[in-house]
């Protein structure tokens, strides 16, 4: 069987449900226009001066999103 989740996902995951870290935030958002929230990682760099990096790592559900299985049905 066939998979899109990537190690990336994986690592992501694991890392939210370890309890081991603690610069999770969730963040408002839109997904091609419309309004959602992600679940996000805040890293802060050691430099006073730079910038914080939000990387997304899931985002929510949207009314117009599809999410279907592998086959096409509608999960």
């Amino acid at each position: 069987m066939s998979t899109n989740i990537s190690p990336d996902h994986i690592s992501a995951f694991e890392a939210l449900t370890s309890g081991r870290f603690e610069n999770f935030a969730l963040f408002s958002c839109f997904v091609d226009g419309t309004p959602a929230a992600a679940i996000v990682a805040v890293t802060r760099s050691d430099d006073p001066n730079s910038e914080v990096q939000i990387t997304p790592l899931f985002v929510s559900v949207t009314d117009t999103m599809v999410v279907t299985d592998h086959e096409g049905i509608p999960a």
